[in-house]
């Protein structure tokens, strides 16, 4: 089993047409059962033609009820994402994975507005996306490294999902499904949302957490797991704070009035159960020596 995507699920792309949309689309489509989940892409301007046999619609309501698909992937350009992942969610689509990287955050406010009540989920944006080794990938990740298996991954950062998968899999440890969940102030599924899946899910022994500066959200992902998880968590946090006057890593990597720091969030994680490595290289050694 795995969580949020299977073989069996159907993907559009939204922006297939694009240069981005097109290459990872294609590699996506090559990764394990792609060629059977990928059905469909949206353009407006497109409609009635295909991408390498994939046919193009006009809208993801159309592309949903012609091919069945629930989830989109979303490589649209900045300014029309947000747009973009309001049409999925009105469309009512399960999962909407947006990869885009610089949208407007007062977009990205009105948009999660818009989403309360409805049944969509919203992974992103900014982030590589979501992959169940040997079965599906929808994402920018290297397929490669993954192998699959029974470990959890969660990360707010891109490179430090490939780490760790990269680490478990030498080590010999399959993942279950590997989720990357975006740097952006104002995103969708955050660690609690997916640990909660994971916990649930009767395939996964153990989870990796990965957090960043700025926020709460992996102080109260923290608690969570203090009161409710049943499977051992291990975690890092990366911590790299810029100079005075520079900004570095992702929009939500910001400390405000001394919280958020990489320290104040270990020391939470610890005092919760969670075991945390303060060095990115330990993380998968970590997580084994808990097994």
């Amino acid at each position: 089993m795995s969580i949020l995507i299977n073989r069996n699920t159907l993907v559009m792309t939204q922006g297939i047409t694009g240069k981005t949309g097109q290459f990872h689309t294609r590699m996506c489509r090559d990764y394990a059962n792609g060629r059977n989940c990928y059905v469909a892409g949206v353009n407006p301007k497109k409609a009635g033609e295909d991408f390498e046999g994939i046919p193009i619609y006009a809208t993801v309501k159309q592309a949903k009820e012609a091919t069945g698909a629930t989830v989109s992937v979303i490589y649209v350009p900045p300014p029309f994402a947000a747009a973009a992942i309001d049409e999925a969610v009105d469309a009512g689509l399960d999962l909407v994975v947006c990869i885009t990287e610089g949208i407007p955050v007062r977009d990205m406010i009105r948009t999660r507005y818009r989403m309360q009540g409805k049944k969509t989920l919203l992974l992103g944006p900014n982030c590589p996306g979501v992959i169940t080794p040997d079965e599906l990938k929808i994402g920018i990740m290297p397929g490669h490294i993954h192998k699959k298996g029974r470990i959890g991954v969660i990360s707010r950062s891109g490179t430090l999902t490939y780490e760790a998968v990269g680490q478990l899999t030498e080590l010999g440890l399959g993942q279950s499904t590997a989720v990357g969940i975006g740097g952006d102030p104002v995103n969708g599924l955050k660690h609690i949302d997916l640990l909660k899946l994971f916990n649930d899910d009767p395939e996964t022994d153990a989870v990796v957490m990965i957090g960043e500066i700025g926020g709460g959200d992996e102080e109260t992902a923290a608690y969570w797991v203090k009161e409710h998880m049943k499977k051992p968590v291990v975690g890092f946090i990366a911590g790299v704070t810029a100079p005075p006057g520079k900004r570095m890593g992702h929009a939500g990597a910001v400390i405000s009035g001394g919280k958020g720091t990489a320290q104040e969030k270990l020391a939470v994680m610890e005092a919760s159960g969670i075991k945390v490595t303060r060095n990115p290289a330990e993380m998968g050694k970590l997580l084994k020596s808990v097994l």
